[in-house]
């Protein structure tokens, strides 16, 4: 009997369980260790920053759905990596493991900029309880309105939330009449709007500097904030912004219990792996989702990470969970995850797609495609999501669902 063990219960996490407990024979045990006990969606937080979700509509309880799949649930932090002895050490006890699937998502790096952060001046929406955070003192704000900066700082990653904070404020502030009231700028370590960390994607430059001019809000890039202070952004280059509400993304970091594992990380505590998801050093390690370590799209002025998206998440967690099977098989036959990016990013009633595929060039596809049918889209993503979380099934949604729909084949990378 092999001891399947994934650390995460988001994104990366719950599907890998569900795979693996679909996969592998019923001798063998699957095991989530969760430090929160319940799931919930992530893309739809700026949603719930401005109340058009709650966190009831975008979640539920992990233990119910895990328990009905077979997969075993441990409600615990995990503190740390023991890969020479194949286990994992949690605030409830040890935990051995045979293969171990790291998909703990990243730490959130506020620390990088004095004053960021729901514990400083401004919001996040990384996470729901920072959502709910920021909902509440969004709240606050509508009864006296001000300007907003919305953006990303420096070493960012994840900019498609940034982008739709920033046009999911506008739409929502137009419905209650208040937008002349409000500057909104848009502040990010891009060198130009569009580039999105992927050295922007088809027409996106373009696209989104006519949107940015066609909703009045101004973008700032190429920039690094200094510091924040209340009601104030200062920048490295001695600009000041006010500001009465705030949203922006920090850089990310490898958790701690992950980057304090010799030889498993890189220098910010991602995991290193190989064409297979694998640790180079602890062969029976993989990892999946935002805490894998993948190297920027290219070199920016003020420094950008790679993003890494939902399709090429679901990618990723098919190829370990495949590689463990054939691991424990003796197969040789081993699978690659598909490099692709493919964001949705809401616009409050439109949207833009953007697609990269591969995320590295050369690429076979990008294009960037503003319409209603992305906001559409991204609805359908969240309801079709949660459903298939609920239910236990593993199915990749944009393989079969978003690529379908714009009408692109799977591809390959170019030789």
């Amino acid at each position: 009997m092999a001891k399947v063990v994934i650390i995460g219960a988001s994104i990366g996490g719950l599907p890998a369980a569900y795979e693996a407990r679909e996969l592998l024979a019923k001798k063998h045990k699957v095991t989530v260790i969760s430090n929160v006990d319940s799931f919930h969606f992530v893309p739809s937080n700026p949603w719930v920053a401005v109340g058009w979700r709650t966190r009831k509509d975008i979640s539920f309880a992990l233990g119910p759905v895990l328990e009905k799949k077979g997969v075993e649930y441990i409600h615990a932090m995990a503190e740390r990596i023991e890969p020479e002895q194949n286990r994992v050490i949690t605030s409830k006890g040890e935990v051995p493991y045979d293969y171990l699937i790291i998909a703990t998502g990243p730490k959130l790096n506020f620390g990088a900029v004095p004053g960021l952060g729901p514990s400083g001046y401004t919001q996040s929406v990384c996470n729901v309880d920072h959502a709910e955070q920021a909902w509440g003192t969004y709240q606050a704000f509508l009864k006296d309105p001000g300007p907003i900066v919305v953006g990303a700082a420096q070493g960012a990653s994840c900019f498609g939330p940034a982008y739709e904070m920033a046009f999911i404020l506008d739409a929502d502030l137009r419905k209650k009449k208040l937008r002349k009231k409000v500057p909104i700028y848009f502040v990010t370590p891009e060198p130009y709007i569009g580039h999105m960390g992927l050295a922007g994607v088809g027409a996106s430059r373009r696209l989104m500097e006519d949107e940015f001019a066609d909703h009045s809000m101004k973008p700032i890039c190429n920039t690094a904030i200094k510091e924040v202070q209340p009601g104030k952004l200062l920048l490295d280059g001695g600009q000041e912004i006010p500001f009465r509400y705030s949203m922006i993304i920090p850089p990310f970091a490898g958790v701690d219990a992950v980057a304090g594992t010799p030889g498993l990380c890189n220098p910010k505590g991602f995991v290193n792996i190989d064409a297979y998801q694998a640790n180079p050093k602890y062969k029976n390690i993989y990892s999946v989702g935002v805490c894998v370590a993948i190297p920027p799209v290219e070199q920016t002025p003020i420094p950008t990470g790679a993003p890494k998206t939902g399709y090429m998440i679901e990618s990723m967690v098919s190829a370990a969970v495949h590689n463990i099977k054939a691991d424990i098989d003796n197969d040789s036959k081993r699978e690659t995850a598909t490099w692709n990016a493919i964001c949705l990013a809401d616009m409050g009633d439109t949207g833009v797609a953007f697609v990269a595929l591969p995320q590295m060039a050369p690429r076979n596809v990008t294009w960037a495609k503003k319409g209603k049918w992305v906001h559409l889209a991204k609805i359908a993503l969240e309801k079709y999501f949660l459903r298939k979380m609920k239910k236990g099934v593993s199915e990749p949604y944009y393989e079969k669902v978003i690529l379908k729909a714009m009408g692109i084949a799977k591809l390959e990378s170019p030789n």
